[in-house]
């Protein structure tokens, strides 16, 4: 899929569940805040609680960019963990090595994070981690490849050009972006997590099946 293919498919998908997943997806939301296709601005009927709960879902899983498998194998995790599901689910998902590096602004988007770690660029700790399902554990550093801190991906973010795109930097991660590195310094508490969901609608989403 060629990256203008990309884009179009994750602005639909931003239009269809209302939340933005790319800084562009962000815009064009501004100028037409209704879901794509011919009826898209005329009021839907209501949704059965089936669809409320599969959108919610649906929203939670396409803001991670990770696939159906993964989201329930990380439901299932969060259920054996003690405490509230929903909330031990944002926050074991808000633990990926990817979600982790574009909090810390060295990506603008969650597609490009994961290219970064895929395209092993990434260490954590001074190993080379090319997983972005990667599980950082309190304390851990994350930090770039020194081949890799000249490039132009890796400057601009140095040079803070994410800032307008992304929310405010998270308690629980410190971030030096002049040297490129990022701790993660304690477990994110989902109040803090900066994503759009109703986290109990994906966890009776679940149980319903």
């Amino acid at each position: 899929m060629s990256t203008k293919s990309r884009t179009r498919s994750k602005t639909r998908l931003s239009r269809a569940l209302g939340i933005a997943l790319t800084p562009k997806a962000a815009k064009y939301l501004e100028k037409r805040p209704y879901a794509p296709g011919e009826h898209g601005r005329t009021k839907r009927k209501q949704d059965s609680d089936y669809a409320v709960r599969l959108r919610e879902k649906q929203r939670l899983r396409a803001q991670y960019g990770i696939r159906e498998k993964q989201l329930r194998n990380t439901f299932n995790e969060a259920r054996r963990t003690e405490g509230l599901t929903g909330e031990n689910l944002v926050e074991l998902l808000e633990m990926r090595l990817d979600a982790l590096i574009l909090r810390a602004g060295f990506a603008r988007s969650t597609s490009q994070a994961r290219q970064l770690v895929v395209h092993r660029h990434i260490l954590v700790d001074g190993q080379l981690v090319d997983r972005p399902s990667f599980r950082v554990k309190p304390g851990q550093l994350i930090h770039v490849k020194a081949k890799s801190e000249g490039t132009e991906p890796f400057q601009v973010a140095a040079a803070g050009a994410h800032a307008d795109v992304l929310p405010p930097l998270p308690s629980y991660l410190e971030v030096d972006l002049s040297t490129l590195q990022a701790r993660l310094v304690r477990r994110p508490k989902r109040a803090e997590v900066p994503v759009t969901c109703e986290v109990q609608l994906v966890v009776e989403y679940y149980a319903a099946r």
